[in-house]
């Protein structure tokens, strides 16, 4: 077994065909055939079983490929790491954003690193806060921009802004349409919020029963783009960052109230994984979100030449 081998597995399993892993690699579909043979004949049982369409993973394979990938992760950051002893930050840092945070700090932090680091590179995954927090035990990200509720940030993070919660719907629905809303005026208003658990729901739950009111979760996404687009067809309101809907506000299609009574406070927090330490490279986009999250949840954030002419 050697590395190699295992990066094949990993291509046939995400691809579903060796002849597909070959062409992605630029090599023969026997080759790519020959070392799942001779990883499946060292281990003593199949990775992969044959369909119509292709390969799907066997049990056992289902098995062994988290760990596969874990395997492949570190090895790539021993490289990162090796390179980075040179004194120059380099390699792929995961980091975990939310989805109101992701159109706006992305870029900026894209175009930071062009100029400030370019060896490093990165690789997203946006998620609400729960999602990011699974990954971060795992050891699948080296840190994440999340949001926390309460009074106190967790142990190892950083709270680096506070944003108000808004009922967001469109701008002719009686309680959307004002400036701010109490929490007890949700009460049976048709909601769209994501599934739990996570950590608005929570939250709102533990809300609702202090004031003896009913919440009504009619729809449950996992997508803050469908959030706002069953917010803007009317049938429900949902629950944001103004961040999140700040130009749909703008061009008038979506209104925003602040729930109060109790007001909703949530901070972007800046969390890091304990499953491995960071590397040079993490450390350094660590630095830079320091500085860029701020500005992005102020609504301070740098815009691009596109945003600007189509807001002029």
């Amino acid at each position: 077994m050697n590395l190699k081998q295992l990066e094949t597995v990993a291509l046939v399993a995400e691809l579903g065909s060796l002849s597909r892993a070959a062409r992605a690699m630029g090599t023969a579909q026997s080759l790519v055939s020959r070392a799942i043979a001779q990883i499946e004949s060292d281990w003593g049982d199949r990775l992969f079983e044959r369909t119509g369409r292709g390969v799907v993973l066997s049990e056992f394979g289902k098995r062994v490929l988290p760990e596969i990938e874990l395997l492949l992760v570190q090895s790539a950051r021993l490289h990162d790491e090796v390179r980075n002893a040179a004194g120059v930050p380099t390699g792929i840092v995961r980091i975990g954003v939310l989805p109101s945070m992701t159109r706006r700090l992305i870029p900026a932090l894209f175009a930071d690193l062009k100029t400030t680091a370019p060896g490093v590179r990165l690789r997203v995954s946006e998620g609400f806060s729960g999602q990011l927090d699974e990954q971060l035990d795992s050891g699948h990200l080296d840190l994440a921009v999340i949001n926390r509720y309460g009074p106190s940030p967790r142990q190892n993070e950083d709270v680096l802004a506070n944003v108000t919660t808004y009922l967001i719907g469109k701008p002719d629905h009686p309680l959307a349409s004002r400036t701010t809303v109490d929490f007890r005026q949700l009460d049976g208003v048709p909601l769209v919020l994501p599934p739990a658990p996570n950590g608005l729901r929570s939250i709102l739950d533990q809300h609702a029963r202090q004031q003896g009111i009913t919440l009504d979760v009619a729809l449950e996404v996992e997508s803050l783009n469908t959030m706002k687009e069953v917010a803007l067809s009317g049938h429900a309101l949902t629950i944001l960052p103004e961040l999140a809907v700040d130009r749909e506000i703008g061009t008038g299609q979506l209104a925003a109230a602040e729930i109060v009574e109790p007001r909703l406070t949530r901070s972007i927090s800046l969390a890091l994984t304990q499953h491995h330490p960071l590397s040079r490279a993490a450390r350094l986009v660590l630095s830079r979100l320091h500085g860029l999250v701020p500005r992005v949840a102020s609504g301070d954030w740098p815009r691009s030449q596109f945003e600007n002419k189509k807001d002029h």
